[in-house]
C-alpha cells in the first residue's frame, strides 16, 4: 500500500512541475512578444518622429 502511495505522490508531482513549466514558458514568451512589440512602436515612432522634422 506505501508504494502506491509514494507512485501518486511522485506522479502529482511531476504532473505539477510539468504546469509549473509550460506556464513559465508561456509567460517568457508573452514577455518577449510584449518588449518586442513596445522597441517596434517606440522604433516606428521615432522614425515619424524624424521623418516630419526633415
Amino acid at each position: 500500500m506505501v508504494h502506491i502511495s509514494v507512485a501518486i505522490g511522485r506522479f502529482f508531482e511531476a504532473l505539477f512541475f510539468a504546469i509549473v513549466r509550460v506556464a513559465g514558458v508561456v509567460t517568457g514568451v508573452v514577455l518577449g512578444v510584449v518588449l518586442a512589440g513596445a522597441i517596434l512602436f517606440l522604433t516606428a515612432r521615432w522614425l515619424i518622429v524624424r521623418g516630419r522634422r526633415k
